[in-house]
């Protein structure tokens, strides 16, 4: 039986590669998703390994939550206190910074969003357990105000060369134009990640960044020969006060690498739930697949049963043939994914996640888990079918009667019933009900779904192939009926094929109306909560010179000046965001207080979101308390006020509240009020930031597109992967047309022999090609309304209160569902056409 199977299996060798294309694919996916997961993973922890020293002090306090300096600093006075030490070999203070952005010679800024602009001093200093750390390349360090050093990927994407005059723009300066003297690197290899360096000398790092302070964000030691991290850090340890955070440098890079892989977890997650979406279309392609092929040979199977195979023995060479195709499929779908895998790490390039400097990695787990899928997957989707094939009568498969029974349908219409209810409860659980892990519950019950819907399908898909099969003969004459036929004769695999498109649109249309959704939101908030004349912002995101704001003030037809500023602390082991503006400024920003009084607000008190405030049991007169970078604080809850866009977090305090607690002063936003009936006041604005790109003058409509940019950014990603998913899809439409044309060979060669042209044929394939894709287009569309209405309606009370369905967008769909149809059936028809007409009748 295990000779006759692998002969059998090798005999159609055509089958044999269109059966195995659905697991490559499905496998590819799920390699490509981990092979650039553990790539990202290896990135950040080599970078951060290559930039620490062996011990590093830090003040308690000197980073935000969110990874920025905090204005705690070390004194020099340290630095000179630990070069004493006898186990020191040197002492290195350094001086780092968040928004230098670095302009290239096209007048764009370098980089973009995610990654950050990095401005530091250069020490020369070596990394921890004398690993290869940032090094000069080309050039030399800076020496005094007038000099700076790139690192190679900025230098490259600006276009600059040594010897240039290279623009800045500082969060302390408004402009710099420092010469280039050099260029550093990772000499072992790796990146920054997408992130810029600008490197100056001490002096001007401080002056820059520091206002002038003799002082260090941090302070590496350099261990002698023969002395470990742990030995030197007790050493500084005992030298300092209790004040600073003495940690060796595994220990800090450690921190470093998990906080910021926290931080793009979502990253990671977001890959392996399409790589899950990839091998669930995937398993049911491979389904299909096994169904088709058990039915071709059916007569083959039955004539070793009339030999004496036992259903045992005929069940087992079928999957004897899913184990040999799913270790093939495995094998190759290793190959796509490490090419899936690339193009994954090409398209977050274009997101500023840049990780070129990294070279691949391929942990063995990745290998492990493509056998696993592979193999697992093609074994429990092949058993059904040749479970079923073992308990067909030698005589009836003979006969090539080879018909699902009623019963069988029946039995999965009442699978997909209790599917789809399971679902439905699981989704309004997670939705609505407020369960702990509520996104399992959300993914479970869309999971659910789908799976019910695909199970009951043949039987609920019915009517649609019926009035397909009627309007096709109206339509097309015999031609039409015969293709209504095809697709009503066997209606799992119609369904079955039609399933996997509909997963990949459910998403793609779930997608449209969140996307559509939000941004309607965002519009309609604008509208109702914009306040001013003109909006100052950085356009990605961080802070600017406080300067800017004295000059807008200055300018003729500007009434009023308002700054925003935000910064970042911890509560109830969660980070908190945290706004502040003037505590006079309140009612020119437009708050709607709900309780307590604008008035209330002054130093030490917070002005609360009222949905945020019921969320967390706080009334006006409770405290709230945040760990900020300066320690603890306690402040007193003045208000709570409705949803307003232009102040960015549910807690809002002052300005000097927000500096005191360890807040760099930097303007994050500035509200422009104009005079009544002054003109041409935002050209003037322009051309107070006109050297500045980095910061935008916008109006009412150019705030709410900024608004709507970073989700219309999201969507564009999440349409990027399911594509991948989609093009699973279409592809199983060709291999399932072209097995059932491998199927029907006799039936082509009889329709041929009694006078169909080619391009009868031809046109049959095709519009029983588009019935498939308009059946898997309308299934994903219902579903997808249903779960995108579902989730916004789940996410009215977050700020998203309108729901938009976008019409149009999903009219372009089912536009591209019949193109789709139209050109998975052109390989098939082409083949069918070509058939020779003797010996497809000839054909058993």
């Amino acid at each position: 039986m295990i000779r006759a199977s692998l002969k059998s299996l090798l005999a159609r060798k055509v089958r044999l590669l269109m059966s195995t294309f659905a697991i490559v694919l499905g496998v590819a996916f799920v390699v490509g998703s981990l092979v650039f997961s553990d790539t990202l993973n290896r990135s950040f922890t080599a970078i951060f390994a290559s930039t620490v020293g062996d011990v590093v002090v830090r003040p308690e306090g000197g980073t935000t939550v969110n990874g920025q300096p905090s204005t705690k600093t070390v004194p020099a006075s340290v630095v000179a206190r630990l070069r004493g030490l006898p186990e020191a070999a040197r002492v290195d203070g350094n001086v780092s910074a968040v928004g230098t952005f670095v302009v290239g010679t096209d007048g764009k800024v370098v980089g973009g969003f995610g990654p950050p602009a990095l401005g530091a001093n250069w020490t020369g200093a070596p990394a921890g357990h004398d690993l290869p750390g940032l090094e000069i390349l080309r050039g030399r360090p800076p020496h005094g105000p007038d000099q700076v050093v790139l690192d190679d990927k900025t230098a490259e994407r600006g276009g600059y060369a040594l010897g240039d005059r290279v623009r800045l723009i500082s969060s302390g300066r408004l402009s710099l134009h420092p010469r280039l003297v050099g260029v550093a690197g990772f000499p072992g290899g790796g990146s920054l990640n997408g992130a810029t360096l600008a490197v100056f000398d001490t002096s001007t790092a401080q002056r820059l960044f520091l206002h002038g302070r003799d002082a260090f964000n941090d302070v590496w030691v350099t261990a002698r020969s023969g002395v470990s991290e742990g030995q030197l850090r007790d050493q500084v340890d005992r030298a300092l006060p209790a004040r600073y955070d003495v940690v060796t440098g595994d220990t800090a890079a450690d921190e470093s690498a998990s906080d910021l892989l926290k931080a793009v977890s979502f990253l990671t997650t977001f890959l392996l739930i399409f790589a899950g979406i990839s091998l669930v279309v995937g398993a049911f392609l491979i389904v299909n697949t096994f169904s088709i092929l058990v039915a071709q040979r059916s007569r083959e199977l039955a004539l070793l049963r009339a030999l004496g195979a036992s259903r045992r023995q005929v069940a087992g060479s079928v999957q004897l043939e899913a184990l040999t195709l799913g270790l093939l499929g495995s094998t190759a779908g290793l190959g796509l994914g490490v090419v899936l895998a690339v193009a994954i790490r090409a398209l977050f390039a274009r997101f500023g996640l840049d990780l070129s400097g990294q070279s691949l990695v391929f942990e063995p787990r990745t290998v492990l888990a493509a056998y696993a899928v592979g193999v697992v997957v093609t074994m429990a989707a092949a058993w059904l079918p040749a479970r079923r094939t073992g308990r067909l009568a030698p005589v009836q498969a003979l006969r090539d009667e080879v018909a699902m029974p009623e019963s069988s349908l029946r039995r999965r219409l009442l699978l997909g019933l209790v599917l789809l209810g399971a679902g439905m409860g699981a989704l309004a659980a997670g939705l609505f009900a407020g369960v702990p892990h509520a996104g399992w519950f959300v993914g479970g019950g869309v999971l659910a779904v789908l799976l019910g819907v695909s199970s009951a399908s043949p039987v609920i898909s019915r009517p649609f192939l019926v009035a397909a099969r009627v309007t096709y003969a109206r339509l097309f004459g015999s031609v039409g009926n015969l293709a209504g036929q095809n697709a009503l004769r066997h209606p799992r695999r119609t369904t079955a094929t039609a399933s996997a498109l509909m997963i990949g649109l459910t998403l793609a249309c779930t997608m449209a109306i969140v996307g559509d959704s939000a941004k309607a939101s965002v519009d309609r908030s604008v509208a109702e909560n914009f306040v001013g004349d003109y909006i100052v912002s950085n356009v990605f995101g961080g802070g600017f010179p406080t300067g800017i704001a004295d000059r807008m003030a200055r300018v003729p037809g500007v009434a009023d000046v308002v700054r925003e500023r935000y910064g970042f602390g911890t509560r109830d082991g969660q980070d908190q965001g945290i706004a502040a503006t003037g505590a006079h400024d309140t009612s020119a920003l437009g708050l709607r207080m709900t309780s307590g009084s604008r008035a209330a607000l002054r130093d030490g008190t917070v002005l609360l979101q009222d949905s945020w405030a019921a969320d967390h049991h706080l009334a006006v007169g409770d405290a709230l308390t945040v760990v900020m970078p300066t320690g603890t604080r306690h402040w007193r809850v003045a208000g709570t006020f409705a949803d307003n866009p232009v102040v960015f977090f549910p807690v809002l305090t002052t300005l000097d509240t927000l500096a005191r607690a360890g807040i760099p002063r930097q303007d994050n936003a500035l509200v422009v009020f104009t005079a009544s009936g002054a003109t041409g006041v935002q050209a003037r604005l322009d051309r107070v930031v006109q050297r500045l790109p980095v910061v935008t003058v916008k109006d009412e409509a150019g705030f709410a597109a900024e608004q709507r940019g970073p989700i219309d950014q999201l969507v564009q990603m999440i349409y990027a992967l399911l594509g991948l998913a989609l093009v699973i899809a279409v592809l199983g439409i060709v291999n399932t047309l072209a097995l059932s044309v491998i199927e029907r060979t006799r039936e082509v060669g009889l329709l041929r022999a009694i006078g169909t042209s080619r391009r009868q044929l031809r046109w049959m394939i095709t519009l029983e090609s588009v019935v498939i894709a308009v059946l898997g287009t309308a299934l994903g569309l219902v579903l997808g309304i249903g779960f995108g209405v579902a989730l916004m309606y789940a996410l009215r009370d977050q700020g998203l209160e309108v729901i938009s369905v976008p019409w149009g967008q999903l009219g372009v769909f089912l536009v591209l569902a019949l193109l789709i149809g139209v050109l998975a059936a052109v390989l098939p028809a082409r083949r069918a056409a070509r058939l020779d007409v003797l010996r497809a009748i000839a054909t058993e």
